[in-house]
């Protein structure tokens, strides 16, 4: 459940990082794809698995640290970055397509065309930005309507009031980040929200402690430093190189492409907001705050099977663009491998020590309550692990090979007809608790990557056109 992940770490909402400096891996010069081997997807995984995994860990390090203050504040921030996303998943998943263009035309070494979907992208932030201005005023009345507790209610509505301040950066780093791993350069980020999370949660450094506030004032300060400091490198090397202008039907071309990607996250994740808002919620605030503290334990240790994915996504969109579709079942096929060997080790490790890994977020009144629930459902959750690496290369490989439309619908009717329903009426008609909400979130997971491999099997993205055929010299 990829968009799940989105919500449960760095995507919900990129918090972690300072500035991001690009880098090119010096055996692949400009314009030149890498050959498709493990070697080469694990040189291609590493910087983004450091780079998700550094603002991954801020998102945990915001759930630790508020955890002191009761199970009431960390189901507020936890719950509330989750929420936060409802507004973000959206444009997020379109500037995704933003890779799908940059590695194709850079497979067929049109480094020049493939920078102009960056500012395209950036185009998709600063119209995300105005929405998000846009929706503070209603977050009162929204959660009014949402069964949650008087305090996490209040202390949520705070939140969310800073972090959506920074909503427009959020995809903006999101927009570049996609432009350069299409080209297959990155480098590491810097981690600064810690250091601003121990300041104002708890008055360090001369800081007011505004506990819930404070974590999300931190995350909104670190990531429009990490926008502005991103932004200012790309403007650079754009104004450095080839100048050609901006083309209203390039733009209009990678949104026809991009929007169902974006609905595809959307939908999806509207109905995990379902199920932790309405389902999970139902259940009580240390149920709420064990699944939160379950998906930010999840967001960290899935994040080398989301570098793989990445890569694996960047060497399908460059053999395609290169004409070379054969290769794309064996990236595929290597990735799939790949990603699926640590997830089923994450699973393992899930079933052998659960307690262990929920000691960090059982904090407060509700303490064993919070344990006890986390335990069951981390064990649970270790039966979806090799489903999410599946469905993850998947629908990553096809949206790297623009078949954007047949994933939507998929998750359309798995999510709506299948998981929503299911989970809601096992919790509230037959008393499942628990144990039978996240059974449905596995449920969902196998019938996902069932669907999406017989997809890819059939081969209709080899028909696909994502960008426009290469003039005749």
């Amino acid at each position: 459940m990829l968009a799940t992940r989105a919500a449960s770490g760095y995507e919900s909402g990129p918090r972690a990082v300072s500035v991001l400096v690009p880098a090119m891996s010096a055996e692949v010069a400009p314009g030149e794809r890498a050959p498709a081997t493990l070697k080469t997807l694990l040189v291609l995984a590493w910087p983004v698995i450091i780079s998700r995994a550094s603002q991954t860990v801020v998102g945990l390090s915001d759930a630790v640290m508020v955890a002191p203050l009761g199970a009431a504040a960390l189901a507020a921030t936890a719950t509330g970055a989750t929420n936060s996303m409802t507004l973000l998943i959206l444009p997020m998943g379109i500037t995704f397509i933003v890779s799908s263009f940059s590695s194709q035309l850079f497979g067929r070494g049109d480094v020049a065309g493939a920078r102009r979907y960056g500012w395209y992208g950036l185009a998709v932030a600063a119209a995300t930005q105005v929405a998000c201005l846009a929706t503070i005023p209603a977050l009162g009345a929204v959660l009014g309507f949402l069964p949650y507790e008087a305090p996490v209610r209040e202390a949520m509505e705070a939140y969310l009031t800073l972090r959506l301040l920074s909503g427009g950066a959020a995809i903006g780093i999101e927009a570049l980040a996609n432009y350069y791993g299409g080209l297959g350069r990155t480098r590491p980020a810097m981690v600064l929200n810690v250091v601003l999370n121990w300041a104002l949660i708890f008055g360090n450094l001369g800081a007011p402690a505004m506990g819930v506030r404070g974590a999300a004032l931190a995350s909104s300060v670190a990531t429009w430093v990490a926008f502005v400091g991103f932004a200012t490198y790309f403007a650079r090397e754009a104004a450095a190189g080839e100048k050609k202008p901006l083309q209203l039907s390039e733009l209009a071309r990678m949104l026809r492409f991009g929007l169902p990607s974006g609905f595809n996250w959307f939908f999806e994740f509207l109905a995990f907001i379902f199920f932790i808002n309405v389902v999970v919620a139902g259940l009580g605030t240390p149920a709420l705050a064990a699944m939160n503290s379950i998906f930010a334990v999840n967001s960290v240790s899935f994040m080398p099977a989301f570098g793989l994915t990445s890569a694996g996504a960047i060497l399908v969109g460059q053999a395609i663009g290169a004409n070379a579709k054969d290769e794309v079942p064996g990236v595929v096929w290597l990735t799939v491998r790949t990603a699926g060997a640590w997830q089923g080790l994450v699973g393992l490790v899930y079933l052998a020590m659960p307690a262990l890994l929920m000691i960090p977020f059982a904090k407060g009144e509700h303490a064993a309550q919070v344990t006890a629930i986390g335990v069951r459902m981390l064990m649970v959750s270790a039966a979806w692990q090799v489903f999410d690496a599946a469905s993850m290369v998947l629908a990553e490989s096809l949206r790297a090979a623009g078949d954007t439309l047949f994933p939507l619908l998929v998750r359309l009717v798995i999510a709506w007809v299948v998981f929503v329903p299911g989970s809601y009426f096992t919790v509230t008609r037959f008393g499942g608790g628990d144990v039978g909400a996240m059974a449905w979130l596995v449920v969902y997971l196998a019938v996902l990557a069932g669907v999406l491999w017989w997809r890819f099997r059939r081969g209709a993205w080899r028909s696909v056109q994502l960008v426009e055929p290469a003039p005749l010299a």
